[in-house]
C-alpha cells in the first residue's frame, strides 16, 4: 500500500504557515518565538527529509487542489525529482532552523514574532515550488518565495545599504520571474492549458523548444546567481542574518536548479546538445569568477557569497555535461553526471549553511565581519572552530567529506567526453574541466584563508578576548550539518542508490548495475576508477593516532623547549602574520583582468597613513550602470510631461486622437 506523502508534504508545508501566525501572537518575546516556534519547525523539516527520502522509491502522487482562482485550480505533484529536494529542504533546513532557535535575538531590526512568520513562510513556499505541478501554483510559490526571502533580507531596514540590497535583490527576481513566466507560455505550445501534464504532451518545433530553454536559463539563473546575473548575491547575503543567508545560499539557489532540472528533462524532455554546450561555457566561467572573487574578499559573508557563486558554476557545468550527454544519446554517461550534479547539490546545502551559521556565531560574539579585525578565536569558540571546521575541509574537496564525492564524480563524467560524437564538444570539453579544476583549487585555496585568519594565530583586536562560544541550540544546528557532511561522505552508494531513482525518472536509467559494493564507489565501472571512503576514513585515522603514539613513546619529555625564532624582532604581534588582504594578493595579481582596483596609496610624509584598496566587479560597470543610467533618463523624460497643466494633457488627448486616425485612415 503506497503511503500518502504528498499530503504529509502539504500538511508540513501548512504546518510552517501555521507556526509562522504563532509568531504574531507574541511578536516581541524571543524566549516564544526564538526558542520555542523555530525548534517547533525543526520538526516540520525532520518530517519533509522523511518525506522526501520515501517519495524517492514511491510512485509520483498527484491532487488538485480545491484552491486558487476559479477554473484556475492548483495542480500538485510529488515525483522523485521532488523528493530529493524535499529531502534537501527538510536536511538543510533542520539545522538551520534548530541554530535560529538559539541566534536571534531582541532588537535586532524585525520583531522576533514577524520574522518567525517570514522564516517559515519562506520554508513553506520552497516546499510549494516542488511539489507545484502547474504554471500558476509554481509561480505563485515562486513570487511568495521571493517576497519572504526580500523582507527577511531588510531585516535590519533601517540601515539604508540593507534595503538598497534588498531592493537589488527584488529587482532580479522579478526580472527572473519573468522570464520564468514567458518560459512556460512558450511550453504551452499555443494551447490555453496551464498544466505541466499539458506541457509535457505539447509538440513543440526545435525553435520553441530552444527559446523555452533559453528563457528558462536565464530566469532560474537570475535566482541561482548566474553570472552575469549573480550582482545580487554579493550584496544580500552580508545585509541578511547569517541563518536567513544560510537558507538562501545552502537551499533558495537549489530550489533554481530544481526549476532548471524541471524544464529540460521533464517538461521538454528530449534537450538539444548544444544547450549543454552553452551551460558548460557558462557555468564553467560562473565557477571561476566566483572563486576567483572569494580569494580576494575581506568581508567573511561576502567571501561565502562570491563561494555560492563559483559552487553553483559547478552545479550548472554538471547539468551541462548531462545535457550534452542526454542530447547525443550517452545516457549511462548523463546519468552520472545527473547525479553528480545532485550530490553536489545536497553537499553545497549542508557545508555552505554550516559555514554561514558559523559566520554568525563569530558575528554575535565580536561584532565584526571584518577578516582584518579578527583571528585566534579557536581558543575562545573551539565549539564554532572545530564544527567549521568539517566545513571548510568538506568545501575544499578534501575526502572522506563530501565535497570530495560530488567533485569527483563531476570529474569522473568528464572523463567521458572524449567519446562524445562531435568535434567541437571534444575541443570544448578539455577546457571545462581545465576550468573545473582550477576553480576547485582556488577554492581550497579561499577555504584556507578562510579558516586560518577567522580562527588561527593570534587575535588581531583587544576586544576578541570577550568572544565567546555559541549557545547549545546553535551547537546543536552545526552539529547536525557537520554529522550531514561526514554521512555523505562516508556512505556515497547509499545516495547515489536515491538518486538512482531521479535518473530513472528523467533520463530512463540508472547506474544501480555499476555501483554495486556497499563501501566502494565504483561509477560505470571499476576498472576506469573507483573510491572508497571508509579506506580512506581508516588510513587517515590510522595515520594520526599512529603520530599520536609515536611522539608519546618516542618524544615525550625529550623535547627541548626553547623561545621560539622571531625573525630577529623582540616580540611577535599579530601585525605580523598574514592578513586577509596578504592571502588574495597573489590571485589579484594573476587574474587582475577580472577586477577594476580602485586603491588610494598613503603619503610618503603622512603620520598616520591609510591605505585603502577596492575590487569591484567589472559586469556592474559594463552592464548594470548603463541600465540604471538609461532607465533615469527615460524617467526624466516621461517626468518632463508631467507638466500639472490641464490644458497641457488636453493636448496629449487631441495629439493622440489624430495619430488614432491617421493610424486607421
Amino acid at each position: 500500500m503506497a503511503l500518502n506523502l504528498l499530503p504529509a508534504a502539504l500538511a508540513v508545508a501548512g504546518g510552517w504557515i501555521g507556526i509562522g501566525l504563532l509568531g504574531l501572537l507574541r511578536p516581541r518575546s524571543v524566549a516564544f518565538t526564538g526558542r520555542f516556534l523555530f525548534s517547533l519547525g525543526t520538526l516540520g523539516s525532520l518530517a519533509l527529509l522523511a518525506i522526501g527520502v520515501l517519495a524517492l522509491d514511491a510512485p509520483a502522487q498527484a491532487w488538485v487542489a480545491p484552491i486558487g482562482l476559479p477554473e484556475l485550480p492548483f495542480h500538485l505533484r510529488l515525483d522523485p525529482l521532488a523528493g530529493i529536494f524535499l529531502a534537501l529542504i527538510g536536511l538543510a533546513s533542520t539545522g538551520i532552523s534548530l541554530y535560529s532557535a538559539g541566534y536571534f535575538r531582541a532588537g535586532e531590526g524585525t520583531a522576533p514574532g514577524l520574522m518567525c512568520l517570514q522564516y517559515h513562510v519562506f520554508l513553506a513556499s520552497m516546499a510549494l515550488v516542488v511539489l507545484a505541478d502547474d504554471a500558476y501554483a509554481f509561480m505563485v510559490a515562486w513570487e511568495t518565495m521571493a517576497l519572504a526571502s526580500y523582507f527577511l533580507v531588510t531585516t535590519q531596514h533601517r540601515v539604508p545599504e540593507i534595503r538598497s540590497a534588498g531592493l537589488l535583490y527584488l529587482l532580479l527576481a522579478h526580472l527572473g520571474a519573468l522570464a520564468i513566466l514567458l518560459s512556460f507560455g512558450v511550453l504551452q505550445g499555443g494551447s490555453w492549458q496551464f498544466t505541466f501534464d499539458a506541457m509535457r504532451a505539447a509538440a513543440l518545433t526545435p525553435t520553441q523548444a530552444s527559446v523555452a530553454f533559453a528563457l528558462a536559463l536565464l530566469g532560474f539563473g537570475a535566482k541561482a546567481g548566474l553570472v552575469p546575473l549573480h550582482v545580487w548575491l554579493p550584496e544580500a547575503h552580508p545585509a541578511a542574518p547569517s541563518p536567513v543567508s544560510a537558507l538562501m545560499s545552502g537551499v533558495m539557489l537549489k530550489i533554481a536548479i530544481y526549476g532548471l532540472l524541471r524544464v529540460c528533462f521533464d517538461l521538454l524532455h528530449a534537450p538539444r546538445w548544444w544547450w549543454g554546450a552553452g551551460m558548460l561555457v557558462s557555468g564553467g566561467f560562473t565557477a571561476l569568477f566566483g572563486a576567483i572573487f572569494a580569494a580576494v574578499q575581506i568581508d567573511m559573508k561576502r567571501l561565502l557569497a562570491y563561494s555560492s557563486i563559483e559552487n553553483i558554476g559547478i552545479v550548472i557545468t554538471g547539468l551541462g555535461l548531462t545535457v550534452m550527454f542526454r542530447g547525443l544519446g550517452m545516457d549511462v554517461q548523463a546519468a552520472l553526471a545527473l547525479a553528480a550534479t545532485l550530490y553536489h547539490c545536497l553537499n553545497h546545502a549542508l557545508f555552505k549553511s554550516l559555514l554561514f551559521l558559523a559566520t554568525g556565531s563569530v558575528l554575535h560574539a565580536t561584532g565584526q565581519r571584518n577578516l582584518g579585525k579578527l583571528g585566534g578565536l579557536i581558543h575562545k569558540m573551539p565549539w564554532v572552530a572545530w564544527l567549521a571546521l568539517l566545513g571548510t575541509l568538506a568545501m575544499a574537496g578534501l575526502p572522506p567529506l563530501n565535497g570530495f564525492v560530488s567533485e569527483w564524480l563531476l570529474l569522473q563524467a568528464y572523463l567521458y567526453t572524449p567519446a562524445l560524437p562531435h568535434a567541437i564538444v571534444n575541443m570544448l570539453a578539455p577546457l571545462g574541466a581545465a576550468a573545473l579544476a582550477l576553480a576547485i583549487a582556488l577554492a581550497a585555496y579561499v577555504m584556507v584563508k578562510f579558516y586560518g585568519v577567522i580562527f588561527l594565530g593570534q587575535p588581531r583586536e583587544a576586544d576578541l578576548a570577550k568572544a565567546h562560544d555559541a549557545g547549545w541550540l546553535e551547537r546543536l544546528g552545526l552539529l547536525w550539518l557537520g554529522l550531514g557532511c561526514i554521512a555523505l561522505g562516508l556512505a556515497p552508494v547509499l545516495v547515489l542508490h536515491g538518486l538512482d531513482a531521479v535518473n530513472q525518472m528523467l533520463l530512463g536509467t540508472r547506474l544501480h548495475d555499476a555501483v554495486t559494493q556497499a563501501w566502494l564507489l565504483a561509477p560505470i565501472a571499476a576498472t576506469r576508477a573507483a573510491y572508497s571512503p571508509a579506506a580512506f576514513a581508516i588510513g587517515i585515522a590510522a595515520a594520526l593516532a599512529l603520530t599520536y603514539l609515536a611522539v608519546r613513546l618516542f618524544y615525550h619529555g625529550r623535547v627541548r623547549l626553547a623561545e621560539r625564532w622571531n625573525c630577529g624582532y623582540p616580540a611577535l604581534t599579530p601585525r605580523m602574520q598574514d592578513s586577509a588582504e596578504g592571502f588574495g594578493q597573489p590571485i589579484r595579481r594573476v587574474f587582475r583582468p577580472f577586477f577594476q582596483i580602485e586603491r588610494q596609496d598613503p603619503d610618503s610624509f603622512d603620520p598616520t597613513p591609510r591605505y585603502e584598496l577596492d575590487l569591484v566587479d567589472k559586469w556592474w560597470n559594463w552592464l548594470y550602470l548603463p541600465i540604471i543610467r538609461a532607465v533615469q533618463a527615460i524617467g526624466r523624460g516621461v517626468g518632463a510631461l508631467q507638466q500639472g497643466r490641464i490644458s497641457t494633457y488636453l493636448l496629449y488627448s487631441f495629439a493622440t486622437l489624430l495619430l488614432l486616425l491617421v493610424w486607421l485612415a
